[in-house]
């Protein structure tokens, strides 16, 4: 195991050198110390090492800062941060380090360390490609994964608190993006002091590390100074493949009825609707109107083709699913108006009025209104609203 060490004080380099030497039960070599971070960096960076030592209180640039950098440019490098507080394990845990050391040093401690370490790299050297197969991942009505081992079966993700939780989703919405930790901070803890916020932040990304590790790296954060990003690898998310499965699809025929049925049924419920996250109301409303686009032209389809069956089912589907869309009602009465059905006429117009004045304290729009009212008297016609 190549070691490097970085400390701004010679002796404590040279008495961490000597405590190594005498773990001679392991495989250690020290290949360089530093007491200058720059000089450290630029060997680290340009040198094959497997372990670095970094005093968390260097001058100019922090142990912390550091790592950061050196994790940006070798996401593999293993770090121990050596520091006098206790408080500092909270960064370690921001930037995964495999372990913090307190002064003064402690041989069992530092033994155990060196083993862990061992072994990680051990295992590491052990590791071969495997071909994964794709995990389905949902993001409508709640966040599930598939098992990895047993396919078709969904779990809820665990989480240690809800802030871990909510911190998750938030980048799982943004994936892929750099999101900074002053938004999170914003997000998450507004009401809490800087330096305490940020040891929050810092706990719940450990959490959520660990709680990502079953997966195998499919699902990773990584950080920079200014943020986090969550990489995803060979997952395959609900939204993404129903937004890409409707900008492909072509106009609705007799032969491609059966695949616009298909991409309707891929939505579950709407997006994160378990979820009273405000910030993900924009997302929602915008999946919202896509699958009403796609209903509503499905269920006119249906009318057009004098498939009134399947034009009813369709129109309901829409007010079960959102239940304050007038339009899918008024479809509705003037279906059941050609067909002779007057009660179902009554009914759609009742069920609207009261679901409207209950959750909107509003009435039903005028020309909805006028067509009933017209409708009563013998003289309503049918012409659906599009």
């Amino acid at each position: 195991m190549k070691v490097i060490l970085v400390d701004d004080e010679p002796l404590a380099l040279q008495y961490l050198e000597r405590q190594l030497s005498k773990l001679d039960h392991l495989p250690i070599e020290v290949v360089g110390k530093y007491s200058d971070a720059s000089e450290g960096r630029q060997e680290i960076l340009s040198r094959e090492v497997d372990i670095v030592f970094l005093d968390i209180s260097l001058p100019e640039l922090s142990g912390i800062e550091l790592a950061e950098q050196l994790l940006e440019r070798k996401p593999y490098l293993c770090i121990v941060f050596v520091t006098g507080y206790h408080e500092y394990a909270v960064h370690a845990f921001e930037l995964n380090a495999v372990d913090y050391i307190v002064k003064p040093l402690q041989m069992d401690r530092l033994a155990k360390t060196m083993k862990r370490l061992q072994e990680r790299i051990a295992m590491r050297g052990e590791e071969q490609p495997v071909q994964k197969r794709p995990l389905k991942m949902t993001m409508f009505r709640q966040v599930m994964i598939e098992h990895p081992e047993h396919e078709g079966q969904y779990t809820l993700l665990q989480w240690r608190t809800t802030k871990a939780q909510e911190l998750f989703i938030y980048l799982l919405q943004h994936r892929g993006q750099l999101v900074r930790k002053s938004v999170l901070i914003d997000l998450l803890w507004p009401e809490f002091d800087m330096d305490k916020a940020y040891p929050q932040l810092y706990t719940a990304i450990y959490h959520i590390r660990k709680s990502l590790d079953s997966f195998n790296g499919r699902l990773q954060i990584s950080n920079t100074t200014e943020g986090y990003v969550l990489n995803m690898e060979d997952i395959q998310l609900d939204v993404e493949i129903w937004e890409e499965w409707l900008a492909a699809s072509p106009a609705i025929s007799h032969q491609s009825i059966d695949k616009h049925i298909e991409i309707l049924n891929l939505y579950t419920g709407d997006y994160l609707q378990e979820y009273d996250y405000w910030w993900a109301e924009s997302e929602r409303q915008r999946y919202k109107r896509m699958w009403l686009g796609l209903s509503y032209s499905l269920a006119e389809w249906y009318f057009d083709h004098n498939r009134m069956e399947e034009a009813i089912f369709s129109y309901s589907s829409i007010t079960k699913q959102h239940p304050l869309e007038e339009r899918a009602y008024y479809s509705l009465m003037q279906i059941y108006a050609s067909l002779n059905n007057g009660a179902q006429v009554h009914m759609q117009y009742s069920q609207m009025s009261q679901i409207l004045r209950e959750e909107m304290n509003v009435e039903p729009s005028p020309y909805i209104t006028e067509w009933y009212e017209q409708w009563k008297q013998g003289g309503g016609g049918i012409e659906l609203a599009r």
